[in-house]
Parts: C-alpha cells; sequence; structure tokens
C-alpha cells in the first residue's frame, strides 16, 4: 500500500473498529462503514470479557468426553437445530475433527498470541478513548457444583499452566470472600486472574469509533452490499441505493454477515453461526457482584453491566437468522437463580450470531485471488479479547511489514481456495 491510498474498512464491530483505528494511527486515510451506529451489533451483546482463558477454544480434546451428552441437545451450554446441522454436515465434520490435540495445540498457541497482543492495547486505547473507568482489572471466576466437575476440569487447568496464565484455586469458603452473595452452591471455583472486563462493551466500541473519528476519520453510517473491482483495479462499495463509493483497499470486517458480501466474489469462508443470547437483571436489594462468574455447569456468564447483570447464555448452533428460541435463556435464569439473589428484568432480551470457522481461528489477510480485498472475520466468541491484536497483524500484512505475531495460523488460504 502506499501512504495516498484510501481504505474502506466494513464493519463497526470491535474488529472493525481496531482495523480502523490501527490502519488510521500508520498513516492511512481510512473510511468506517457500517449500517448500524458502532458496537451495536455483535459487539454489543458480550459478557464484556477481554481474557487470556479464551485461548481454549469449544473443539478442544475435551469435547470428546461430553459429545455424547451434548448430542442430546438437552444442555444448556449447547443447544442445535438438527436440520441445521446436516446442512452444515462438513463444517461440523471439521469442527470436531479439530478437537484432536495436535490441531487444538496449534489453534490455542494462535490464539494465546493474538490475545497477547491485544490487551494492551485494548489499555491504550480505553485511555485514549477517555473511557477506562469502564474497566475492571479483578478476573472472572469459573464457578464448579461438585468436586467431580472441579476434578474433569484438569486439562483446561493444565493448559492454563502450560500457558502461563495467572489462575488460583477456590475452596467454597473463598470463593464467598470473593463474591459473599453468590449462594453456597459451589464447593470449587477457579480464579482467573489474566482477565479483565468492562460494564459495556457496547459503549467502548462507541467511544473507540468517537476517538476514529476526531483524528480525522469517516465514519459513514451506510449498509454496504456489493463489491466489485473497476478496470483501474479501484474497489467500488456499492449500497442497496446504488449510492457508490471508491477505495482503493477493502477490509470486511462484518462478522457473521460477511458472506454476505463476499459470496458474489467467490471467496465465501465456511462460517457456521454460535448464536447466544443476553438478558439484563436487576440485582437484589443491597446485593453485588464484583466480576463475571462463569457457572460451568449451566454454561451461562454473569457480569456486571452498567445496565445491570448480564446473563448471557452459551451456544445456540442455528440459521443466523431463525427466530429467537428462549428455552436457552429460560435454563440459564433458572440456573442463575440457584447461584445469585437475582431481582427482575430489565429491559429486552438480545440476539446475536458468532461466526466461527471450524478450526476456532479467524481469517486475517488477504483473500485470495483479490488483490485489496482483506478479511478480518470469523472470531466467534472472542472478537473482544482479539480485535486489537487482528488490526495489529492486518495493518502489518497490509503494508508489507514484520507481524510482531505469526500470521500464518490466520491465513485466509486455509479454507479460500
Amino acid at each position: 500500500m502506499q501512504p495516498d491510498e484510501t481504505v474502506a474498512v466494513i464493519g463497526a464491530g470491535m474488529v472493525g473498529v481496531c482495523c480502523a483505528l490501527e490502519l488510521q494511527r500508520r498513516g492511512l486515510k481510512v473510511q468506517l462503514f457500517d449500517r448500524k451506529a458502532p458496537g451495536q451489533e455483535t459487539s454489543y451483546g458480550n459478557a464484556g470479557v477481554f481474557a487470556r482463558s479464551s485461548l481454549i477454544p469449544l473443539n478442544n480434546p475435551g469435547l470428546w468426553a461430553t459429545l455424547p451428552r451434548l448430542l442430546g441437545n438437552r444442555s444448556p451450554q449447547l443447544r442445535y437445530n438438527p436440520l441445521y446441522m446436516l446442512r452444515q454436515t462438513m463444517w461440523g465434520i471439521g469442527f470436531v475433527s479439530r478437537a484432536r490435540p495436535s490441531a487444538f495445540n496449534e489453534t490455542a498457541t494462535a490464539l494465546d498470541s493474538l490475545i497477547r497482543l491485544s490487551m494492551p492495547a485494548h489499555r491504550r486505547l480505553m485511555q485514549e478513548a477517555g473511557v477506562a473507568h469502564r474497566l475492571r482489572d479483578n478476573g472472572w471466576i469459573f464457578l464448579y457444583r461438585s468436586a467431580e466437575a472441579f476434578a474433569n476440569s484438569r486439562f483446561a487447568r493444565d493448559v492454563y499452566d502450560r500457558f502461563e496464565i495467572a489462575t488460583q484455586e477456590l475452596n467454597q469458603s473463598a470463593l464467598l470472600d470473593l463474591e459473599p452473595h453468590l449462594q453456597p452452591i459451589f464447593p470449587h471455583a477457579l480464579w482467573i486472574k489474566d482477565t479483565c472486563s468492562v460494564d459495556d462493551p457496547g459503549r467502548v466500541v462507541a467511544a473507540y469509533a468517537a476517538l476514529f473519528q476526531t483524528r480525522g476519520g469517516a465514519l459513514i453510517q451506510r449498509e454496504i452490499t456489493a463489491l466489485e473491482r473497476d478496470a483501474q483495479g479501484l474497489w467500488q462499495l456499492r449500497g442497496p441505493d446504488g449510492h457508490t463509493t471508491t477505495a482503493h483497499q477493502v477490509v470486511v470486517a462484518l462478522g457473521p454477515w460477511a458472506n454476505d458480501l463476499l459470496k458474489p466474489l467467490g471467496v465465501a469462508a465456511p462460517l457456521a453461526f454460535e448464536r447466544g443470547y443476553h438478558q439484563h437483571f436487576a440485582p437484589g436489594s443491597g446485593v453485588t457482584l464484583g466480576r463475571p462468574v462463569y457457572d460451568t455447569a449451566a454454561g451461562y456468564v454473569l457480569a456486571p453491566m452498567e445496565a445491570g447483570l448480564r446473563l448471557s447464555t452459551g451456544v445456540e448452533l442455528t440459521e443466523r437468522d431463525a427466530p429467537a428460541n428462549r428455552a436457552q435463556l429460560e435454563m440459564a435464569e433458572a440456573a442463575a437463580r440457584q447461584a445469585f439473589p437475582l431481582g427482575a428484568r430489565s429491559g429486552l432480551e438480545w440476539l446475536g450470531a458468532r461466526p466461527t470457522l471450524p478450526d476456532c481461528r479467524p481469517l486475517i489477510g488477504q483473500s485470495p485471488r483479490h488483490p485489496g480485498l482483506w478479511l478480518a472475520i470469523g472470531h466467534q466468541h472472542i472478537g473482544l479479547s482479539t480485535g486489537p491484536g487482528t488490526a495489529q497483524v492486518l495493518a502489518s500484512l497490509m503494508l508489507g511489514e514484520n507481524c510482531s505475531i505469526d500470521p500464518g495460523p490466520f491465513r485466509p488460504e486455509r479454507f479460500i481456495a
């Protein structure tokens, strides 16, 4: 790329906004497009956690032991639409096959490098964007309802030790010292100390986007529905009204909507949709929660937010735009009420689709056969933890610079011929 070339970033979630900021920081002229205000789609609804522990994807070697129970389709951690999974047979085979140790180790190492790159960048950006007050630095806690469940977490704890993630095992007394309003139903817990969290991830993304604008970036609320490369090698970005914008380079960071734009170009990625729900609750009178907690048996995260306590569910594998199914959220709420004195529901329930590739690693790099078309998609559950690192890798590749981590595990050629 040349300094006078323009870059269009399509998608103003955490990943897209971070890409726009990083390219701008390196001296490029950047326009950021989205049909909605920044941070109002998938990046809005997560548990607000930046976690080193997120290096372990769902398809890890421990999946084999739990797979029979998960296939029963009654687990609060994972629900699925059988017809959808029949249509996603190749994705499912690829996903499960990568639970073998060698593939898992490659993924965990790659994700760890991306998360390590992201966390200091988040701290810097939050200071620069004026939202450092939203950051909590006291970790999060995994809760276990039985000694057997804690013993079965040995694999994950060994991985955390191997990657030097700071943790502390807690008995029930130590847990209640940290979170005194939890019910005494968890004999064991694991405090993941190498974790930060925020009290409103959507507002953090919006603050990053505002920082991008104050530095001269153009934020354009417009849907882009088609991409075309003209005879001069420029990219034409077209909206539903026919309005066209021109750019030298394009970054697609559209999360679950990426293939809508990429399929006509023949570069669609094999994405499946791990949908998730959340609902806010008022805490009980005089009740507080100091940090996010993850109930490993019930598959939910309960996180303190500015808007109240956010209850986030596990995974629902189904079509991106399928109607909402409250069953998983209701199961999570019932389990959470056993664990914590929740008050009444507040606000509307939220549903989002998290785009996941068979190896649980994002695509970061230039699309094959389409010079100037760059991809930053497929971040599954951890776009918040990996957004700034993705931006740094992508910017280095675009500018022909050495990357601070190995970009090979994220190359688009893994899945795009």
